[in-house]
């Protein structure tokens, strides 16, 4: 049986490989030198004898035998994972965990900042690595980079186990001394001011926002002065211009305790959105992660 001579630690570095097909950036990922990587490479065309990856302009490019082996690696690995994480039953009080998990920093602001208060009472022994969202977040569950995903449900690939938080609705937001906006705003307003927009991550092509969506669709034209990365960024570019901009409407509110800005009703149909849990499938039996779901939604329910 060749597995007996196989070093399974290679297929570690064939996942990173064949994710990022870089052998510098995948062994940054997998915490090993550029020639350690090529090394691992080099014993893995000689057992499947097949060059796996092949070298184009600063990319690696997989072979067709590269590619078919991709989601089977990177579901052994994720099953592995599962398997060495697994425990009969998880005492919150006893337990020594660091959870991964991965959203925006609305989220992480108003929701699992107040998750990880609750835990320190009840879990001391357990911490927690907030990561920000990337272009597509559901793969940082494939790739056992994150555990827990929260993100709108609409943005969801199907697959993925997950549980709906909360509703969140969209409100505008100004400068408390906005000479041009009063206690009300009306769709021409909205439309011809200047507006402050977000856009998460940082990938030129990045994910838009659920607001920025409905504008798409819509085919209504905003004027957009200003994007930065991160929605808790918006408020600062508010304050002393008469720019608006469209928020989640608890941030704001959160915003609005210590800043000088005014919120008000949306005069525009933007759809809400839907907070969720998400979740790889071999994951779902781990106590764990069950309990720190729990105690998120939970939380939840309390914002």
């Amino acid at each position: 049986m060749r597995m007996k001579q196989f070093d399974l630690n290679l297929l570690v570095a064939l996942d990173a490989l064949l994710s990022v097909k870089n052998t510098t950036h995948a062994g940054r990922r997998v915490n090993r030198s550029q020639p350690a990587m090529s090394s691992a490479l080099s014993r893995l065309r000689d057992h499947f004898e097949d060059d796996l990856l092949t070298q184009v302009g600063r990319n690696l490019v997989p072979t067709p035998l590269g590619e078919s082996l991709a989601a089977q690696v990177r579901d052994i690995l994720t099953r592995a994972e599962a398997t060495l994480d697994a425990r009969s039953v998880f005492n919150p009080g006893k337990a020594h965990r660091q959870f991964k998990l991965m959203m925006s920093d609305f989220v992480s602001t108003v929701l699992m900042s107040q998750v990880v208060r609750r835990a320190a009472a009840i879990a001391p022994g357990v911490g927690f690595d907030i990561l920000p969202h990337e272009i597509l977040p559901w793969e940082s569950i494939e790739h056992g980079e994150s555990e827990l995903l929260i993100m709108p449900e609409e943005y969801l690939p199907e697959g993925l186990p997950r549980e709906v938080l909360f509703e969140e609705k969209y409100v505008c937001v100004t400068w408390r001394e906005n000479p041009l906006v009063g206690d009300t705003i009306t769709e021409h307003q909205y439309l011809t001011l200047g507006h402050v927009l977000s856009r998460p991550g940082s990938h030129p092509q990045r994910r838009i926002s659920a607001d920025e969506r409905y504008f798409e669709q819509s085919g209504q034209v905003r004027s957009v002065e200003v994007v930065v990365s991160e929605f808790g960024n918006i408020p600062h570019y508010l304050i002393g211009t008469s720019r608006i901009a469209t928020m989640h409407g608890r941030l704001a509110a959160l915003y609005a305790r210590f800043l000088p800005l005014k919120i008000l009703p949306l005069p525009l149909p933007v759809p809400s959105l839907h907070e969720a849990t998400a979740w790889h499938p071999h994951r779902e039996r781990d106590p764990g992660l069950r309990w720190l779901r729990e105690l998120i939604k939970e939380t939840a329910a309390t914002i």
